[in-house]
């Protein structure tokens, strides 16, 4: 069987055209190249070379170098890759987040994280807390930015900040009159426009609004359009009120215990691949600053 090395040995005296100046590259003895070239020629059976000094191929030397120099290179390629991808600058990501993170947190890690990591995939999906836990639980993602999702899933989860809510709303709604934050009482008379984030608010004052709703809007895009339009009214996180759109205003809400905590989702007892471990540790390392800078709870 032909050895890579023996590959390599004979691809440079061919490219040099001579013994001496090969195994100077190749940081070995002259003797020990001509013994590479001899084995080399009994193992294939026939002579590479038209003469002993080496200057000229014969035709199965050419065929031997065109294809050597293909095997060499692949077999280099694939050796780079792997270092590459165990020193986490290559390999996948698939993250799934919820809009407001997607928006807002990603945009300012993702283009640090993959300065140093030009060939590393990443494909990111934006959804509700509830589907950015199933796409964790069934494999879709390596993991998810999120509300805490149920006790009894196959998940982790991993509290990175804490986000007050707020009621979103027309420019030109009466609450812009109201110059103190927002009782629950305020919003009688308002249509609640539903959505999947604030699902997990279990304050006595919105349960009375949400058993009124009924309007229900996931696509945040969607759902700043129909309160700009003066349809209702909607309760978001505040990370979610950092870029309005003209024409709609965040309003804060009195009720202190009004928040959601995000956190990092992962499928219970998988191993993560080492772009996703890169990953994890370049947010953990983040958080304290992006959280003073956007005004969230650190935990």
């Amino acid at each position: 069987m032909i050895k890579l090395e023996a590959l390599r040995v004979f691809i440079s005296v061919a490219e040099l055209g001579n013994i001496k100046e090969a195994a100077r590259k190749l940081g070995r003895t002259a003797s020990a190249v001509s013994m590479t070239l001899k084995q080399l020629e009994d193992e294939i059976g026939s002579p590479l070379f038209a003469s002993d000094r080496k200057s000229s191929l014969t035709a199965l030397g050419t065929f031997m170098l065109d294809t050597g120099r293909l095997q060499v290179a692949g077999y280099d390629k694939a050796i780079r890759k792997i270092y590459a991808f165990a020193d986490n600058r290559i390999g996948n990501l698939s993250l799934a987040s919820v809009p407001s993170v997607a928006t807002t947190l990603i945009p300012i890690l993702m283009p640090a994280f993959v300065a140093s990591r030009p060939d590393v995939e990443i494909e990111l999906f934006d959804d509700d807390s509830h589907g950015v836990a199933a796409m964790v639980e069934t494999g879709q993602a390596d993991m998810g930015i999120a509300g805490q999702p149920p006790s009894d899933a196959l998940l982790t989860f991993v509290p990175l900040f804490r986000d007050r809510y707020k009621v979103i709303c027309s420019s030109t709604n009466r609450l812009m009159e109201i110059s103190t934050p927002l009782e629950w009482t305020d919003l009688e008379g308002e249509a609640l426009i539903l959505n999947g984030a604030s699902d997990s608010i279990l304050a006595p004052g919105y349960q009375k609004l949400k058993d009124e709703a009924s309007f229900t809007i996931r696509n945040v895009s969607s759902l700043m359009a129909h309160a700009k339009s003066g349809l209702g009214i909607t309760i978001l996180p505040a990370l979610a009120s950092n870029q309005l759109p003209e024409g709609v205003s965040a309003l804060p809400i009195a009720d202190t215990s009004v928040s959601r905590t995000v956190g990092l989702i992962e499928r219970r007892g998988t191993t993560r691949n080492p772009i996703a471990e890169a990953f994890l540790e370049f947010l953990l390392e983040e958080m304290p600053g992006l959280t003073e800078r956007l005004k969230l709870t650190s935990y």
